[in-house]
């Protein structure tokens, strides 16, 4: 193998991102089921701390550890 492959292989930071928003999808889905979805987007923009805002802001965080994991990665040499 070439030492210019990156070989991806098992990358964790793609891991964690995923389960990050598969968590927070999972959440979301069941408060729009249990409340409609009018209800559960006055919990996102209210002022109160609430675990619709938890689950926005781990999506974000999934997101950047996804991003992350895809930066091009320098072999060392």
């Amino acid at each position: 193998m070439s030492h210019e492959y990156y070989r991806r292989g098992r990358n964790w930071y793609t891991a964690i991102g995923s389960l990050f928003i598969i968590m927070a999808g999972i959440v979301l889905v069941r408060q729009i089921i249990l409340w409609g979805p009018e209800f559960v987007e006055d919990f996102i923009v209210n002022s109160e701390f609430t675990s619709e805002k938890i689950s926005v802001g781990m999506i974000g965080f999934g997101l950047f550890m996804i991003l992350l994991g895809f930066k091009k990665h320098e072999s060392p040499r």
